[in-house]
């Protein structure tokens, strides 16, 4: 059951992730919105997840599949690449350092406002 779960999730996921590219024409914009909305929704997630709030059947369907499908780090892996071998530097450096930073940002945030201990 835990498969299909997440390639339910992993189906609507790439979907998502897929239709937010074409309306970003598939422009950086596209990846670099799908990465940080999916690092934020993950770290929800996650959050839930650790404090028992979700069940490991929503936490593999949304989690681990859909998640997993939204982000994707083979185009950001790519799209860098592409950028630095067309030496724009400057820009292959802003989209490194904001992708990883509003990532781990809101991501830190989540877990910090959302812990029993803040």
């Amino acid at each position: 059951m835990t498969i299909i779960l997440v390639a339910m999730g992993g189906f609507f996921g790439s979907i998502l992730r897929f239709h937010i590219s074409i309306k970003a024409n598939k422009h950086l914009i596209g990846t670099w919105i799908a990465n940080s909305l999916g690092s934020i929704l993950l770290g929800f997630l996650f959050h839930l997840h650790m404090e028992n709030q979700l069940a490991d059947w929503t936490w593999m369907l949304l989690g681990v599949g859909f998640c997993g499908a939204f982000t994707t780090f083979s185009t950001f892996g790519n799209e860098t690449l592409q950028l630095i071998l067309n030496r724009k530097y400057r820009q292959a450096f802003t989209y490194i350092l904001s992708s990883l930073l509003v990532s781990f940002f809101f991501v830190y945030m989540i877990i910090v406002f959302l812990s029993d201990e803040f």
